[in-house]
């Protein structure tokens, strides 16, 4: 009898729902709940996918299990299905579980179902579905597509209809950004997102990608990303193609203005600084050609290159040495000028080949003063022994001396001179 009242006034199971992962759509996310003899899950599961629901029981005695929908419908008693819905199918029945399948889920099958225990008295226990819904495709804009160097600019990224609403995030190659978001409610608790970004660019950024990242519940790495443009004024630099060394009188220049901009420079001008151009200097497209240098020519050479964005320049400085210089004045050197900016000067090159031979000349000239200063003291070392006087030591007094002293000087054989 009890039974057979079971289609409008059933006592409620407590049951267990599980997420399964269908699709790569990532694992299910449960809260357990526990009421007496009773286990279920909550569930969360991704729209058209498949949800499981069980019902499990902790020592039972034999008491009837059954599933009831949110409208409080019998799904399953024990292993018989009376609702005529066939996407709810049994996985599995025994007298500890009862286990359901639900497939191609969506929002209309969301809310509270019902486990119940046949016992005295009856044991429910509610399990929540909740139905995550994906956005579509994110869509990226930007308020322009080529951006000047210094100039700002703006892109947006919309996420559009999921469930719940999605979190944006951004990022310029390695690095995270912030961007501004707002969040739109629909209908059935559906969001759409909508996330801004400011940022100014330089020239290093250009080609790097800006990614626009969504972060949801039901998917995963799901983004969108544009490459920026940016444009920007030129680089200048000037190389020297001849000569290798200094730069002497009589001798040819050549020079080469190298200049890279985007867009391409679309001119490349030479100019002498505070001075005429040498008449016979010639200038095709980026070279710079001056045949037998002499003093004149010196001084300061600027390449001008320009394009849309600005433009930019570099400088070399011109200094002609003679013909057979051997100690150098500051040589030839280039100064490199972008934009508006010039440097002072360059550290200048040294002829390190006249400066040895200077050093092994002074070095020569040394040891030869100490060869000679040495033979010089030795010839002039020696020491002098003399008889002169010598009767003068046993006189009596002064006079006997001197008189003593002169005799010895009229006797040739008594004084002698040694030198040793």
């Amino acid at each position: 009898m009890a039974i057979s009242g079971l289609g409008s006034h059933s006592i409620s199971l407590f049951f267990y729902v599980i997420f399964a992962t269908f699709l790569h759509k990532g694992a299910a996310q449960t809260i357990s709940v526990q009421g007496q003899n009773l286990v279920t899950n909550n569930v969360s599961v991704v729209e058209g996918e498949t949800a499981i629901i069980s019902c499990r029981v902790k020592n039972n005695d034999d008491s009837v299990i059954q599933l009831l929908n949110p409208n409080r419908q019998t799904i399953y008693f024990r292993d018989v299905r009376p609702l005529k819905d066939s996407r709810f199918q049994l996985v599995n029945f025994s007298d500890n579980e009862l286990l359901v399948s639900l497939s191609n889920v969506s929002l209309s099958d969301e809310g509270r179902y019902v486990c119940q225990l046949y016992t005295d008295p009856p044991q429910e226990a509610y399990a929540d579905i909740t139905v995550l819904v994906p956005p579509g495709n994110p869509i990226l804009e930007s308020r322009e597509e080529i951006v000047s160097e210094g100039n700002e600019t703006e892109i947006t990224c919309t996420a559009m209809g999921s469930k719940p609403a999605s979190t944006i995030k951004w990022m310029k190659g390695d690095q995270p950004l912030q961007g501004e978001a707002t969040v739109e409610e629909l209908y059935d608790r559906m969001f759409t997102v909508t996330s801004r970004l400011r940022l100014t660019v330089s020239k290093e950024d250009d080609g790097v990608a800006v990614i626009c990242i969504i972060d949801h519940p039901a998917v995963k790495d799901f983004q969108a990303q544009k490459y920026l443009e940016v444009q920007y004024k030129p680089e200048v630099e000037i190389v020297v193609e001849f000569p290798e060394g200094l730069t002497r009188e009589g001798e040819n220049l050549e020079l080469t203005c190298k200049a890279k901009g985007k867009p391409q420079p679309h001119q490349i001008n030479w100019l002498k600084v505070d001075d005429d151009f040498p008449s016979h200097a010639v200038i095709t497209g980026s070279d710079l050609f001056i045949e037998n240098l002499n003093k004149s020519y010196n001084g300061t050479y600027r390449c001008v290159a320009s394009n849309l964005v600005g433009e930019a320049y570099d400088d070399y400085i011109l200094y002609v040495y003679d013909v057979l210089t051997t100690t150098p004045p500051p040589t030839t050197t280039t100064i490199n000028a972008f934009q508006d900016s010039r440097a002072d000067g360059a550290p200048q090159k040294i002829d390190h080949a006249v400066i040895g031979g200077i050093v092994a000349v002074v070095v020569f000239a040394m040891l030869c003063l100490l060869i000679v200063l040495g033979r010089y003291f030795a010839r002039h070392k020696g020491t002098y022994f003399t008889h002169e006087a010598k009767g003068a030591d046993d006189a009596a007094d002064a006079d006997t001396a001197i008189i003593n002293a002169e005799g010895g000087h009229n006797n040739s054989d008594d004084k002698k001179e040694y030198y040793i």
